[in-house]
């Protein structure tokens, strides 16, 4: 049986990556054979004259098959700043998105499709994130960094969601600020708040062991 999902945040920088990553390395342990896709991608740097972006090339590392870069990052942007702004002289169009997709899940169980920054992220001068995440009609993973006003985002955002008319499969927190110390608080209170299934945490780490993280995941 095919699966899809389709990772958002609260925000830019949140650990969308880390869960993406943590997620493909949940289901190849449950011998799913698994690919993950970034389409989108701000903040790239040239490597054997073509833009790579870090994240990327980190998610192609661990698919459970060699893809093609193109095929998983169509959209890499030099700029780190909003991808309509990135790029505007090779602007994001989701059709060729979903065809890569498509590929992508012929050859796989799972295929995870990483978004970028949050769910209203601009792609283009008139779609958004949420616009990607329509046409993909994926199930959505909500991944919160803990953090000081994370309840009020995570809660928007999943209102969002829900407003799209997309089935969100639960939300992931993410441990990513050493500062806050109002940890397991927040989260308790992020499980009475947000009426989507509760799927980890996603505990701090300074090394990135994804074999780890992938054990405090319940999907």
């Amino acid at each position: 049986m095919k699966q899809g999902y389709f990772i958002t945040g609260t925000d830019t920088n949140v650990g969308k990556t880390w869960a993406t990553l943590a997620l493909m390395t949940y289901f190849k342990q449950k011998e799913f054979f698994v690919i993950g896709m970034k389409p989108v991608a701000s903040g790239c740097e040239k490597i054997n004259g073509e833009w790579r972006n870090a994240d990327a090339l980190a998610i192609q590392q661990h698919n459970s098959k060699t893809v093609d870069y193109s095929l998983i990052n169509p959209y890499a942007y030099e700029l780190p700043i909003s991808p309509h702004l990135a790029g505007v002289e090779n602007p994001v169009d989701l059709e060729k998105i979903v065809a890569n997709f498509e590929i992508l899940q012929n050859v796989a169980d799972v295929v995870i499709v990483e978004g970028a920054g949050g769910w209203y992220a601009p792609l283009n001068n008139s779609e958004t994130i949420a616009d990607l995440a329509r046409k993909l009609n994926l199930p959505i993973i909500l991944v919160v960094a803990i953090k000081l006003g994370c309840i009020n985002h995570a809660q928007l955002t999943l209102e969002a969601i829900k407003n799209a008319g997309l089935n969100c499969a639960g939300w992931l927190a993410v441990c990513n600020d050493t500062d806050f110390d109002c940890v397991d608080l927040t989260i308790e209170s992020l499980e009475k708040r947000l009426l989507a299934p509760f799927l980890g945490v996603l505990p701090y780490s300074d090394i990135a062991d994804y074999a780890y993280l992938a054990q405090h995941i319940n999907l």
